[in-house]
């Protein structure tokens, strides 16, 4: 007898912390308990309870051509016929590192790694290395994985110690990790002027995915790069949700901006673990073995993460970005007319495949205006949706994501569940 979700969670937080392995998951800020997940197709996901919901959270970015797409399946279990580990290279880390190669224009090598935590945090060992400076610039409400130096909460100003943003980090790890509001070019230019000689890198979401959906303002990442490349400061992209979402080459290919170094994850490992960082070749060949800047993985490189990165992203090639981009926009622009005839206040933020939905009359450009929407609004939205086949982020600051396989009728489900929301 399969076990209900209910069940399932109650047996979870005996034996796992919360009940979860990884903490948004238990929907605690949305007032709800974790749907179990039996499986998935196309658009849409089925849960042990024997519910189906369209799935807008499309496990948090990475299935942009949907759930069991053949092709990445059929190149899945070939693999798993072959192995499933060898811990040495095999012929499909050479064929996605090609297409990654290939496809983003900053990017000459590439290392394979386990997760977007590690590349991020290795991108910046490799940035500090080649500078032979320590300080880093991050963005509030920008994620870059839980390694100790991304965990940084701002202090009264943005130019003063950061402390750290989590009991178990120290706060000389933080120290010298600075943080500025994202878009604020004016902000960043002083944090140059002060500390731009020790300053090693400058890592940005360029957009801002982990704060809900926040795009950049015109003029903030040319800004950035142009700061980086005076000073002599890696300019970091982490494009762990943008890279092959926002565009096949990412989001420095939509926006026309060469980072020095790049982080990516979820998609380029068809929805298995994954990450990986790379960039100009004259920093990456400092990555040993050609070079004396230590980085290392087991699994780095796992065959079954290669095979279904490389079948995705071959698949992605043909895909029409432009057609899928045009969709979202318009069921965008009817939420918007369906709220508005509510009197229901709301910004959607939209690019490509993605958007957010923040209950706030006005503009969402950084996080103090994203800690300014209705989170409990959001909370009773969020339940209402599920009760009626919606499955979105449980969280009112993440990124509602779509994909190729979305059907009209997963659109016209969401749809028709926010008609019935009464606020």
């Amino acid at each position: 007898m399969t076990l209900s979700s209910r069940e399932l969670f109650r047996q979870a937080q005996e034996c796992i912390p919360g009940g979860v392995n990884s903490p948004v998951r238990a929907c605690l800020s949305v007032g709800a308990e974790p749907l179990f997940v039996d499986s998935a197709k196309g658009g849409r996901i089925f849960s042990v309870d024997g519910n189906a919901y369209a799935d807008f959270v499309q496990s948090w970015g990475p299935m942009l051509l949907g759930h069991a797409h053949p092709r990445v399946f059929a190149a899945l279990h070939a693999a798993v016929d072959r192995g499933t580990s060898f811990g040495a290279p095999c012929p499909d880390e050479v064929r996605l590192a090609r297409l990654l190669v290939k496809a983003l224009p900053a990017m000459d090598m590439v290392r394979m790694v386990n997760s977007g935590t590690e590349a991020a945090m290795s991108a910046l060992r490799l940035a500090r290395a080649c500078t032979g400076r320590s300080a880093f610039l991050k963005f509030e409400g920008c994620y870059h994985g839980h390694a100790d130096p991304f965990l940084a909460a701002a202090g009264s100003g943005v130019a003063s110690l950061s402390l750290p943003g989590t009991p178990g980090v120290p706060p000389t790890t933080v120290a010298d990790t600075l943080l500025c509001p994202y878009n604020d070019l004016k902000k960043a230019e002083k944090l140059f002027e002060e500390r731009g000689e020790g300053m090693a890198a400058v890592i940005v979401e360029p957009l801002a995915g982990n704060m809900g959906l926040v795009l950049p303002l015109p003029g903030f990442l040319e800004g950035l790069r142009e700061l980086c490349s005076r000073n002599g400061v890696l300019l970091i992209f982490d494009e762990v949700i943008t890279g092959f979402r926002v565009a096949y080459g990412g989001a420095q290919t939509r926006f026309g901006i060469n980072p020095d170094l790049t982080v990516l994850g979820k998609i380029i490992g068809g929805g298995l673990p994954i990450g990986a960082y790379g960039g100009k070749a004259e920093y990456m060949r400092r990555i040993a073995p050609s070079g004396d800047v230590y980085q290392a993985g087991t699994l780095s490189g796992n065959p079954l993460a290669m095979a279904a990165g490389a079948a995705t992203l071959e698949t992605l090639k043909d895909c029409d970005y432009h057609a899928l981009e045009q969709r979202v926009e318009k069921f965008c622009l009817r939420l918007e007319k369906l709220f508005a005839d509510k009197n229901i206040p709301v910004r959607i933020n939209r690019c490509a495949s993605m958007f957010s939905v923040f209950f706030t009359p006005g503009p969402v450009r950084n996080f103090v205006e994203v800690g300014a929407a209705d989170a409990g609004r959001y909370a009773r939205f969020f339940r209402h949706m599920r009760d009626r086949g919606v499955f979105l982020a449980p969280s009112a600051f993440e990124t509602a994501m779509t994909s190729f396989a979305h059907s009209d009728g997963d659109f016209d489900a969401f749809e028709a569940a926010a008609r019935s929301f009464g606020g």
